[in-house]
């Protein structure tokens, strides 16, 4: 998904031209809605076995002719990834459970997500800096880290290559739109941010010690070969761990489980926790990408959520919570004591477990789920839009300068039969707090993590039926005027305020109504 680029002519005027086009295709795409399709060959249908899926991620998401919701989309993403393994199979047998390998002897499947060459243009053409953004690395029986300060030079970054460094870039989604397109769709199929890593290491070398991750890590083999050995958690403790390990020596990791070549196309899945090593082969060059998600999603950060929140509503609610603790407790309990047995230590325990018992009738459970929610809006990569998308939305529709006629052209505004829907399933989440109701998004957030801050708009209790219903029919279109308001002047306002956020797209560019002739 390449931006496209003008090389002659008035740029104002070739984009008309686009959006005039994009008009005659949703136009076309909605006529054709309730005819049969010629042509289906292109499409997946549900009986077709998982291998079938074209290796081409734009024939896996469609195009403007074909457009699903963005959870189908994610969905399909995430098959084409790990094609052939169907998708249920790889939930029952191996999500959180244990590592997989496939091998495609497909070695153009993954070409479009990231090269070398691609790598090395982005270092030409952008502002990429050391620590931040890139890390240079080596391993000869110690890890070590070799960044300069500031930013990355390609006649600098390529002689720590050529000397044997692995280079790692930690955010490639920020500066490459095919990894930033891949995980901003699989963020819908996770419902959780989607990052990525780009790993370029020379021939025969090694650029990290043995280590598990605190994320389910994808690794797509780009270019190249690299040798991998992959080992079960050491422990039951050390299994789906909430924070990556340090460095091990090779004495502390075991007996590998998988010990194979990657080659290109191929992928290799490892749960949170899964001890992985890699080494390149001495005749060629080794670059993959590794697709990340589920960090910090686990029920005990949900919990960590929740509890507070229960204690805090069993307290103000239940006097029981209230009442003060023995006068001897500090007699009988604690770790002096923990050994003992008396009648005051068995009465003290059996309260503690009537009391968290009675704690799960206050839990805020929806509450907390939407806190969630509320985080991953701030963590989440925007959209990444097609053109046709963009040329519905607030970032490719409305008001613009004209710069032949000297004026504003394209006055237009959303009217009562205007069809609309959210532009991703993770563009909001509508979220009670105090004494009123926001939409905290993710539209506005850029592709580097945490660059800006959380993005809320405060609907009130009164407009918020409006928001609920378009985020529990989606991917559906809704009229303005079906908003589930009493008034229609709030409908256009609720309407009016999501589309100025980009959280809204249109089924149709929006016509215009004041333009002079």
């Amino acid at each position: 998904m390449e931006d496209f680029q003008l090389k002659n002519g008035n740029h104002e005027e070739e984009v008309d031209k686009i959006l005039k086009n994009v008009k005659i295709q949703v136009g076309e795409k909605k006529r054709k809605k309730g005819e049969p399709k010629q042509n289906s060959a292109n499409k997946k249908k549900k009986s077709q076995a998982p291998n079938l899926i074209p290796a081409d991620l734009d024939d896996v998401l469609g195009g403007a002719d074909d457009e699903p919701g963005s959870i189908e989309s994610g969905d399909n993403a995430f098959e084409w990834m790990i094609s052939p393994t169907d998708v249920s199979e790889f939930y029952k047998n191996y999500w959180e459970k244990k590592p997989l390998h496939i091998k495609r002897s497909d070695p153009a499947y993954y070409k479009t997500l990231f090269s070398t060459k691609a790598f090395d243009r982005i270092i030409r053409e952008q502002r990429v800096l050391y620590g931040k953004n890139l890390d240079v690395t080596s391993y000869d029986g110690k890890r070590e880290t070799h960044n300069p300060e500031g930013r990355v030079f390609p006649a600098v970054l390529w002689d720590f290559y050529n000397n044997g460094c692995s280079i790692r870039m930690l955010n490639p989604q920020t500066f490459h739109n095919g990894a930033w397109r891949l995980c901003s769709t699989l963020q819908d199929h996770f419902q959780n941010m989607v990052g990525a890593n780009v790993y370029l290491t020379p021939p025969g070398t090694q650029g990290f010690a043995p280590h598990f991750d605190d994320v389910e890590v994808f690794m797509l083999q780009l270019e190249g070969k690299k040798h991998w050995k992959i080992y079960n958690p050491r422990s039951k403790e050390e299994t789906l761990p909430r924070v990556s390990s340090a460095n091990f020596e090779q004495d502390e990791v075991g007996t590998p489980v998988i010990e194979v070549d990657l080659l290109p196309g191929d992928m290799i899945y490892m749960p949170r926790g899964t001890i992985h090593q890699g080494n390149c082969l001495s005749d060629e060059h080794s670059l993959h990408i590794t697709i990340s998600a589920y960090q910090l999603n686990s029920w005990t950060d949900l919990l960590e959520k929740l509890l507070p929140a229960a204690l805090a509503a069993a307290s103000q609610e239940d006097l029981q919570f209230r009442q003060g603790l023995p006068r001897d407790f500090l007699l009988n309990m604690g770790v002096a004591h923990e050994d003992k047995t008396s009648s005051a230590r068995e009465q003290f325990m059996e309260k503690v477990k009537k009391l968290m018992t009675k704690l799960i009738d206050y839990a805020p459970v929806d509450a907390a789920c939407d806190q969630m929610g509320k985080k991953l809006m701030a963590d989440v990569l925007p959209p990444a839009l097609e053109l046709s998308e963009k040329a519905r939305t607030v970032l490719g529709d409305g008001e613009k300068w004209n710069s032949s006629k000297n004026t504003v052209v394209n006055r237009v505004e959303i009217d009562p039969d205007t069809s609309i829907r959210l532009i991703r399933s993770t563009a909001v989440r509508l979220v009670s707090e105090e004494d009123t109701v926001l939409v905290y998004y993710s539209t506005e957030n850029t592709r580097e993590y945490h660059e800006v801050g959380e993005q809320s708009l405060e609907v009130g209790s009164d407009m918020a039926p409006a928001v609920e219903h378009l985020v529990t029919t989606y991917p559906a279109w809704v009229k303005v005027e079906d908003l589930p308001l009493e008034e229609l002047e709030d409908r256009m306002k609720v309407a009016g305020d999501l589309w100025e956020r980009g959280i809204l797209m249109t089924s149709d560019p929006l016509e215009a109504h004041y333009d002079d002739p």
